[in-house]
C-alpha cells in the first residue's frame, strides 16, 4: 500500500497484492519467508519515486533465527504447526502461571513465541527476529525488536517494557539473541545499497510502526473518546479495549485476557478469538463459493440454532473445517464461551473501562451480517470501518514520525474524517443472546 497524508488527507493506493501460502515440508508447516520478501521488493519497485519512508507490519509471535553471520537458519515455522502441542502445559507446570502472567500479562495460547522457543533448537542461533523485524533487517541491515510485536512473545516484562532476564533464564533462552527494543515511530535505517538499486528507491528510510498488525489497526480506530471497544476482525478477531496500564489481576489471568503493547505506550487489553479463520477454511473446503451470496443465505437461516465455540483447540490447525464444525455441534461439548460479545462485557468489567461504542475494523467490517450480529449480541452500537485499518495505522505512524500528523487522537480524527464508516444499532431481543450464552456454557 502507498499512502499519502496531509491536512485533511489520508488516502491509500494498492500497489501490489500477493498470496501468503504456508508450505509443509517433512511434516512441518513453514512460512515462505523468502517468497514474501521477494514480493516486498516487487511492491517497492512498483511504488512511485519520492516516497518519504516505508513501514512493515505483520502477524505476531513467529520469528526467524540468524547465525553468527546473519544468515537465516531455516524458514520460520508457522504458529499453527503442531510442534507446540503440549509445550504450553509443560512450561506452565515448570515455571508457574504467577511468573508467566505476572511478567508478560499475556494470554495463554499454545503458539506464543516462548512456547515455540521451548520446542526449538537454539544451539546455533545468535539473533532472533520477529517477522517484520526480519524483513526490515534484510532491507536495511539494522537489527531491532519493535515493541508492540515484542510484547506478543511472552518474554517482555509488561511493566517496564524490557526483556525479562528472570524469565529468559528459567526458559533457558540466551538473552543475547534478543535485539534491542525500538518504539513505533523510531527510525530503523535506510535501504541497503543493493536493495535501493534493485527497487529504485535510494536513501529510502524504513520507519518502525506498530509492527504487530493489530497494533497498527487499533491506532487507526476512528474513536473520539476513550470509551470504546474494538474488534480487529480478520483471520483472528482481537476483541478488547485500549488502556494506559496493564491489568495483571488474578481475575484477568483466569479470564485469559492479554496485555499487548500499543502505539504511544498504550496497552491493548484483549482476547484473541478465532475469528474468520473458520469461515476462510470452510470456504476453501467448499471450493471458494461466492461469499456475498453465502452470507445472504446465512442471514435468512434461523438464529442461534447451532452454537460453536470458535476457540476450541480443534479448530486451530488448517484442514477440513466444515467437518470439524459439524462434529463439534453434534457432541455439544461446549467449553466456556469465547464470543466477541461476551469478551466485550468481560473486558469492560475487568478493566473498569466503560464502553459506549464498538469499533469493528479490518476485513470483517465489510461483512454486514457480522456487524449486525455483533451489535445485537453486545447491545452496543457498532461502527464498521475502516477496512484497511492496519495499513492506515502503519502509514499514520510513519506520517507522525515525519511530522505530518500530531497526536494519536489527531490521527484517529483524520481517519474518522476521511474513511467510509457505517453505523449499526442493536436490535432484537437481548434475552435470546443471553439464553444462547447459557446454552454454550452447558447451563440448562
Amino acid at each position: 500500500m502507498a499512502g499519502s497524508v496531509g491536512p485533511g488527507t489520508l488516502a491509500l493506493a494498492e500497489v501490489r497484492r500477493f498470496p501468503n501460502r504456508p508450505v509443509r515440508v517433512n511434516g512441518t508447516l513453514h512460512w515462505d519467508i523468502l517468497g514474501l520478501y521477494g514480493n516486498v521488493l516487487d511492491g517497492l519497485r512498483a511504488c512511485p519515486p519520492g516516497l518519504a519512508s516505508a513501514g512493515i507490519d505483520s502477524w505476531a509471535v513467529d520469528y526467524g533465527l540468524l547465525d553468527e553471520r546473519g544468515a537465516l537458519l531455516g524458514n520460520p515455522v508457522h504458529y499453527r504447526d503442531s510442534r507446540t502441542d503440549g509445550v504450553m502445559e509443560r512450561v506452565r507446570a515448570e515455571l508457574g502461571d504467577d511468573l508467566l502472567y505476572g511478567t508478560s500479562g499475556l494470554q495463554f495460547l499454545p503458539f506464543n513465541t516462548l512456547y515455540q522457543l521451548a520446542a526449538d533448537d537454539l544451539s546455533r542461533a545468535r539473533t532472533l527476529l520477529l517477522v517484520p523485524d526480519l524483513l526490515a533487517f534484510w532491507l536495511t541491515g539494522a537489527i531491532g525488536a519493535e515493541r508492540t510485536n515484542a510484547s506478543t512473545t511472552g518474554l517482555l516484562d509488561v511493566r517496564d517494557g524490557i526483556w525479562s532476564a528472570p524469565l529468559l533464564s528459567r526458559l533457558g533462552v540466551p538473552a543475547g539473541i534478543l535485539p534491542p527494543i525500538i518504539e513505533p515511530g523510531a527510525p530503523i535505517g535506510t535501504l541497503r545499497p543493493d536493495v535501493a538499486a534493485e527497487t529504485g528507491h535510494p536513501g529510502l528510510a524504513v520507519t518502525a510502526v506498530g509492527s504487530h498488525d493489530t497494533a497498527s489497526a487499533v491506532a487507526a480506530v476512528p474513536a473520539s473518546t476513550d470509551r470504546f471497544a474494538y474488534i480487529s476482525c480478520g483471520t483472528w478477531s482481537l476483541v478488547g479495549v485500549e488502556l494506559d496500564a496493564p491489568v495483571l489481576t488474578a481475575e484477568s489471568r483466569a479470564a485469559n485476557f492479554t496485555n499487548e503493547g500499543g502505539v504511544d505506550g498504550t496497552v491493548r487489553y484483549l482476547r484473541n478469538v478465532m475469528g474468520l479463520w473458520l469461515v476462510q477454511e470452510s470456504l476453501r473446503a467448499w471450493g471458494g463459493p461466492d461469499l456475498p451470496s453465502l452470507l445472504a443465505e446465512a442471514a435468512r437461516a434461523p438464529a442461534l440454532r447451532s452454537l460453536v465455540d470458535p476457540d476450541d483447540p480443534e479448530f486451530l490447525p488448517p484442514g477440513d473445517m466444515p467437518t470439524r464444525i459439524a462434529a463439534h455441534c453434534r457432541r455439544r461439548g461446549f467449553a466456556e464461551p469465547r464470543t466477541p460479545a461476551e469478551t466485550l462485557r468481560a473486558a469492560s468489567r475487568l478493566s473498569g473501562r466503560e464502553i459506549d461504542v464498538v469499533h469493528l475494523v479490518g476485513g470483517g467490517s465489510r461483512n454486514e451480517l457480522l456487524c449486525r450480529l455483533t451489535a445485537d449480541a453486545s447491545g452496543l452500537p457498532v461502527v464498521a470501518g475502516p477496512v484497511e485499518a492496519t495499513a492506515l495505522g502503519n502509514v499514520l505512524a510513519q506520517a507522525r514520525a515525519a511530522g505530518a500528523v500530531g497526536s494519536l487522537a489527531e490521527a484517529r480524527a483524520l481517519v474518522a474524517a476521511t474513511q467510509p464508516l457505517r453505523r449499526y444499532e442493536p436490535s432484537g431481543d437481548p434475552a435470546a443472546w443471553d439464553a444462547a450464552e447459557e446454552r454454550l456454557r452447558g447451563e440448562r
